[in-house]
């Protein structure tokens, strides 16, 4: 059996993966000449396998960070909510329509503090992804996280959510039953929310999709993944009429998490393990946990008045413009 029977690679992951390789065909020499001893051979390969995924992440493109968010076995809400917290409980339903299983969320406590955590899940596999719609929330799934944040506001919980979708599902009948209405409700609901918001983007940050449940009042975000208005691919296609220069756009969009930073859309950067959440799941866990723990501990400092306040003058400031002065006589 292989190191990796359960781990899939990228291209630019293709050094990683020949490492592996090299470890594997080690081991079963190991096998068949048990009388020699080929432990250094193989902690030199398993320290090749850390200086190169080290060294494969520090020269990322934007498009790289894309394909790394979207990575097939990278870790997803449930999954983080499996590794941080205790005693979850799921909530479904919308009390309207149905449970959309897109979007997921429920109680549960982290280091003993009980928090609603709130995201959008993908599926691991194909079924899984079809049951979840790929991360892509309906109506439905918007107006079960904005009953699930009342529900913690009246219990005076803070709220997390974990932001991971290519967009809201861009359905007919998505559209029917009000999507760009429950998104913007969202956003209207949660700026005047009384409770601590936390926002983190683990995954894929797009459109309206995001910003349904990405207003907050720290907005986190993870080393390799990217938000913006629009998919590079899409962006490709709009300008361009195909998918060919995705890469052109990635890097146009400025979409990383460096970019957003620079722009103030968000306040900080969540780092990953060596190459990547996929690479470790309790890790990079850990590394979420301490910074959510560390985040929330400063808003609840403040009064729900202030808090509201604060998140108003945040999302007021964002963006860039310029006035120009009005001309005499004209």
């Amino acid at each position: 059996m292989p190191l990796y029977p359960h781990r899939q690679f990228l291209d630019f992951e293709k050094p990683i993966k020949d490492i592996y390789e090299q470890i594997d065909d080690t081991n079963k020499l190991a096998e068949k000449n048990p009388k020699i001893d080929y432990t250094a051979t193989l902690e030199q390969l398993e320290a090749a396998v850390l200086e190169k995924r080290k060294e494969i992440t520090e020269h990322l493109t934007p498009w790289q960070r894309v394909q790394l968010s979207r990575h097939p076995d990278r870790p997803y809400t449930l999954k983080y909510i499996e590794k941080m917290c205790t005693n979850f409980v799921e909530l479904h339903g919308d009390r309207n329509f149905k449970d959309d299983k897109a979007m997921v969320g429920g109680f549960a406590q982290i280091d003993g503090e009980t928090v609603m955590m709130i995201g959008q899940q993908k599926g691991s596999n194909t079924k899984a992804r079809q049951l979840r719609n790929f991360g892509m929330a309906n109506p439905e799934g918007y107006r079960k996280a904005l009953r699930l944040m009342k529900l913690a506001e009246k219990f005076n919980k803070p709220i997390v959510c974990l932001i991971d979708t290519p967009g809201a599902y861009p359905g007919l009948e998505a559209e029917e039953r009000g999507q760009g209405e429950a998104i913007a409700r969202n956003i209207y609901e949660m700026i005047r929310l009384k409770v601590p918001v936390l926002i983190v983007i683990i995954g894929e940050g797009a459109s309206g999709g995001a910003l349904g449940i990405g207003v907050g009042d720290r907005v986190l975000m993870m080393e390799n993944t990217w938000y913006t208005v629009i998919s590079p691919e899409s962006c490709s296609s709009i300008l361009w009429r195909s998918w060919d220069k995705k890469e052109t756009a990635a890097e146009q969009l400025r979409l990383t998490a460096k970019d957003m930073k620079g722009f103030g859309l968000v306040d900080e950067i969540v780092h990953e393990p060596v190459g990547g959440a996929h690479w470790d799941y309790t890790a990079a866990a850990d590394i979420l946990k301490s910074y959510i723990t560390r985040t929330l501990k400063e808003i609840e400092k403040k009064e729900p008045t202030q808090r509201i306040n604060d998140r108003i003058e945040k999302y007021g400031k964002m963006g860039f413009w310029e006035e120009e002065e009005a001309v005499s006589g004209k």
